[in-house]
Order: structure tokens, then C-alpha cells, then sequence
């Protein structure tokens, strides 16, 4: 079973940043998309991105175009999300997720384009 990890939330205020990591001890993300979403108290799991297995392809939410940033290290199987200038409504638990069989994404896709999750990271935006 393959079991994703994410690591980096916490608190922040207003304007800052953090950096999300994803990866899986023992197995290789090299060749999967992988995809990040957010999912608020009371809300939907929302897409927030989506990167291909080598990176060439990225896609955001208009939400967060031009504050996140998607970015992955094969050599350390490790895929981030910078995310930068929060906001309060960016409060959420971040999770990532892939899909064995797919290495491309074409947008931001939605929660039945996975098969594997992670157990969440909680990111909370407040002064």
C-alpha cells in the first residue's frame, strides 16, 4: 500500500509563507502526477494543483495562481508546495495525492483522478 506523507503545515499569519512536502518512504514518485488539495472545516475537498512526473506540466486553482507554487525533487522523491502571501481563506488541511497509472495531468483534477492520499497537513492562517 502506498502511503503518502505530508509534512510542513502550522500556523502563520496573514502574508506569510510555508512549504508543504510529499513523499513516500520506500517508494518512488518519479513517475506519477501529483496532485494537491485543500480541504476547509464544512467544505469540499478542493483541487488546489496538479504537477506531472517530470514536472513540465503544472496547473493551480485561480485561487491560489500566482501565490502557490508546485515544484517536485526526484533526487529526494519529494514534491512541494510553496505557498506564499497567505490567506486567512487558505486556511485547511493540505493533502497530497497520485495515481499509479498516471504520469500527466492536464488540469487541476478532481478528488476520483487519485487513488492515493495522504493523511493530511493542517495549515491555519491567522493573526
Amino acid at each position: 500500500q502506498v502511503q503518502l506523507m505530508e509534512s510542513g503545515g502550522g500556523l502563520v499569519q496573514p502574508g506569510g509563507s510555508l512549504t508543504l512536502s510529499c513523499t513516500v518512504p520506500g517508494f518512488t514518485l518519479d513517475y506519477y502526477a501529483i496532485g494537491w488539495f485543500r480541504q476547509a472545516p464544512g467544505k469540499e475537498r478542493e483541487g488546489v494543483s496538479c504537477i506531472s512526473a517530470m514536472g513540465g506540466s503544472i496547473y493551480y486553482a485561480d485561487s491560489v495562481k500566482g501565490r502557490f507554487t508546485s515544484t517536485r525533487d526526484n533526487a529526494k522523491n519529494t514534491i512541494y508546495l510553496q505557498m506564499n502571501s497567505l490567506k486567512t481563506e487558505d486556511t485547511a488541511v493540505y493533502y497530497c495525492a497520485t495515481d499509479l497509472n498516471r504520469s500527466n495531468c492536464q488540469r487541476v483534477h478532481g478528488t476520483t483522478f487519485y487513488d492515493h492520499w495522504g493523511q493530511g497537513t493542517q495549515v491555519t492562517v491567522s493573526s
